[in-house]
Formats: structure tokens, sequence, C-alpha cells
């Protein structure tokens, strides 16, 4: 792996590589030697995964590890739509079916269902999330800073909650096409099911992925803002086992 240079923000690790390839083997590289690490100790390792194209290259490498017994990875879905068609191409749980669920043989993998009614899914999902603790959260940030679905507007450093109902903001929404996910801002849903705050903190380590332009002004807040709901993401700066791969673009200097 390439590595331009790396840093830390209160307890954030933060590493800057040359472009999106080398970030996505940096991120892999930190997520399997968890594993394995987790593994010296527990029959199973619990990983919350995110759906979204710039997890391509992390995924893409981490399941082409030959180090991990994947028969002891349980994998949990970070957020869904609410509301798509059965048949859409668009839903999370497709995502992580072509990029990890069928590349490689799990122990099992508990998706978000977002035709069930909500609070039935909230219900059954919140009970698996609970039966362990999560060793490991791979994520992202959102342009406007959010993690998983947790936008600004209904970010909560607090919450009770373990997975709830979102209504998705504008701009969230707008990073969607943006992505090549929809064709317009229109066919985006309003809502979505989404782990809170607190459920993705509670992860013994967190590997967030950011690559892209797009991305840069959310990671200059995460790395210089207060931190605040304002942009959510700044909560990583408080978590011990957090670690930030950003590509030069997502980084664009100081």
């Amino acid at each position: 792996m390439k590595v331009n240079f790396e840093g830390k923000k209160d307890n954030l690790q933060y590493y800057v590589c040359p472009n999106r390839e080398e970030m996505g083997k940096l991120a892999a590289d930190i997520a399997v030697k968890q594993v394995k690490k987790v593994l010296e100790d527990k029959e199973e390792v619990r990983i919350i995964f995110a759906s979204a194209p710039s997890q391509n290259e992390f995924l893409r490498h981490f399941t082409a590890s030959k180090e991990i017994d994947w028969l002891k990875v349980v994998g949990f879905h970070m957020d869904e739509y609410i509301g798509l068609p059965e048949d859409s191409d668009q839903w999370f749980k497709k995502y992580l079916e072509e990029n990890l669920v069928n590349k490689v043989k799990l122990k099992s993998f508990h998706f978000i269902d977002g035709t069930k009614n909500a609070n039935e899914m909230k219900r059954v999902y919140s009970k698996l999330l609970a039966e362990k603790p999560i060793d490991i959260c791979c994520l992202g940030i959102g342009e406007n800073g959010h993690i998983a679905f947790n936008d600004p507007p209904v970010a909560d450093f607090n919450d009770p909650k373990m997975i709830k109902e979102v209504a998705l903001d504008e701009f969230s929404r707008q990073q969607q096409v943006n992505d090549g996910c929809f064709v317009k801002l229109e066919d985006v849903p309003t809502h979505a099911l989404s782990l809170t705050i607190p459920t993705l903190t509670a992860a013994t380590t967190m590997i967030c992925t950011v690559p892209g332009p797009t991305k840069k002004d959310a990671v200059k807040k995460v790395l210089h803002d207060d931190i605040s709901t304002e942009c959510p993401a700044t909560i990583l700066r408080k978590h011990q086992g957090a670690h930030l791969i950003l590509d030069e673009e997502a980084y664009g200097g100081e």
C-alpha cells in the first residue's frame, strides 16, 4: 500500500493515499488485521458494512483476502431505503450481495428489509444487533457529513435507539444521484432505515473509507470543525479505534 502521509486528530487516525486503489488496499489491510485479531479471542467477528460506491475498492480487496476464515464472519447492513419497488436495482441489499455476500462464504449476513413493516424490522434488527458486541464498522462519509443515513437534521450522538426510520434530507438524496445510483432526485426515496450513531460507534474498530473530490468539504469539517451533529462524522474523533482512509482528492490539503 502507498500512503502519502498520515496524521491524528484527537483520537482519529487518518491516512492520505495517492488514489482510490491504494486507499482501498489500505482500508482492506486494516480490516483484515482487525478481523484476525478479533478471531484470536472470539469464535466469530461481527461487522457492519456500508453500501456505497465509496466502498468499491475496499470491498474488492477485502473479499480477495485469503487470510480470513470467512465462515466466522457475521455481517450487518448499515442502512436501507424504504419504499422502493421489490425488484429495484437500487436496494442497498443488492449492492452488498454483489460486492460482498456473493463473493465470500460468510457465517451469516443479516439484511435490513426495506419492504417489510418498518416498526417490525426495527424490532427484529435491534434484537440481532444486541445479541453480541459489534467488532468492526466499515463505513463512509456523506457529502453532508452523514454516517449511515444520520443526516445533520436527524443525527443524535446520544440516540437511545439502535436503528430508526429517518427522513432523508435533499442534500443526502442528491448525493445518490451524484453517485450514479439514481437518474434524478425524484427517483430517490424520501425515507430509510438507518443504524443510529451510537450503534455505529459502539464497534471496537471503525474503518472509514472516503474517496473523491465531492467529499473534500466534509473531510475538512471532520478534521477541523467542532464535534457536533452539524457534521455527524466529527464523532469519529472521539472513538479510540477509528481509522479514516482518504485519497488525495478527498483530503484536498489542510
